[in-house]
């Protein structure tokens, strides 16, 4: 049985596991789409739509929610995880057993896991094992899940040490509406997923500030260069933030009004508490807080110096004012941008 043939384990029925199904569902795919709750799993079964995330869209018959872990991932060609960062570790505790060491693991999560800091990738090798035969891959890039449950063109990057796993990952999940690129950077594509979250809240406080063009293109230039700067320290290569999931993933995300990290953004710097926004966006998550803490901690033991990230910070937690903010990043000491 071919890679397209074979079936796709989506792991998350949320925003982005259900838009991956659909996606996939519709060209073809057989699709095993898992819910952490039973009872959503029997809904999405009985009415072809997951009534929580994207409930506008209809799931192709291809697609089989389902409730029982065990049976999603047994036999599927590739596992994708698509459960938020504070959700891998305890998913894949429970996978660990269950998997067999050829099947090949897809990370498709932007986040990096809460108090550790650590990569999702890198939480997946531990609980898995570093020494799968089917390895471990990323999959970001400019993705928004609506956009992507409506069939739009749309372009990602998945990334992996084994080469042999990118091929049958880029094989078995492009379409002719997700096209899939390989790169074998996997640091540079986790991180750039990961930290443009950051910038897409200080974007949506720029939206929500009612500063125009100039400001958002000086801030995703700058915000790269920040992202750049941190991954390159850690290991990841220069080029590939400049590629889908660095510059592409950041230009999505800050400027789509879908995005939940714009949305809280642009609601603080309408006034608003950001508990209050939180609770508003539930059960969805906006992975870029709790990334802006885990972010800084990285940055402080590379040395490196992120001046947006520090100022989403201050806003976030610090009870810095929206405005305060960007005076503070208007008025830093003057540098060549080369140098800086």
């Amino acid at each position: 049985m071919s890679d397209q043939d074979a079936a796709i384990a989506i792991i998350g029925a949320g925003s982005w596991g259900t838009a991956l199904s659909i996606a996939f569902g519709s060209a073809g795919r057989s699709v095993r789409l898992w819910a952490r709750r039973r009872e959503l799993a029997a809904a999405m079964a009985a009415d072809r739509r997951n009534p929580q995330y994207l409930s506008s869209f209809e799931m192709p018959s291809a697609v089989a929610p389902m409730g029982d872990l065990a049976e999603a991932v047994v036999g599927a060609a590739l596992i994708v995880l698509a459960v938020p960062s504070q959700g891998i570790r305890p998913v894949c505790e429970r996978l660990a057993p269950l998997l067999r060491a050829d099947q090949g693991v897809i990370s498709a999560a932007k986040g990096l896991e809460p108090h550790t800091g650590r990569r999702l990738s890198e939480v997946i090798a531990e609980c898995l094992g570093t020494d799968r035969a089917g390895g471990i891959a990323v999959l970001s890039g400019p993705n928004l899940a609506p956009e992507v449950a409506a069939g739009a063109a749309t372009v990602t990057v998945v990334a992996s040490a084994s080469r042999d796993l990118a091929l049958r990952a880029q094989s078995a999940l492009s379409t002719p509406r997700f096209r899939v690129y390989t790169n074998p950077d996997v640091l540079g594509v986790e991180l750039g997923g990961v930290l443009k979250n950051i910038i897409a809240i200080g974007a949506g406080v720029s939206d929500g500030l009612g500063f125009g063009e100039n400001t958002k293109a000086a801030l995703l230039t700058r915000g790269l260069t920040e992202i750049t700067r941190l991954g390159v320290a850690l290991g990841a290569r220069a080029e590939t933030f400049r590629g889908l999931s660095g510059m592409g993933d950041l230009v999505a995300t800050c400027a789509g009004r879908t995005s939940r990290n714009h949305h809280i953004g642009y609601e603080l710097a309408r006034g608003r508490r950001l508990a209050d926004i939180v609770a508003e966006i539930a059960p969805q998550i906006a992975e870029g807080i709790e990334t802006t803490r885990a972010a800084l901690g990285l940055a402080a033991s590379a040395g490196v110096e992120m001046p947006i990230a520090a100022a989403v910070h201050q806003v976030l937690f610090a009870g810095m004012s929206p405005m305060e903010a960007v005076r503070s990043l208007m008025t830093r000491a003057w540098r060549d941008e080369l140098d800086s």
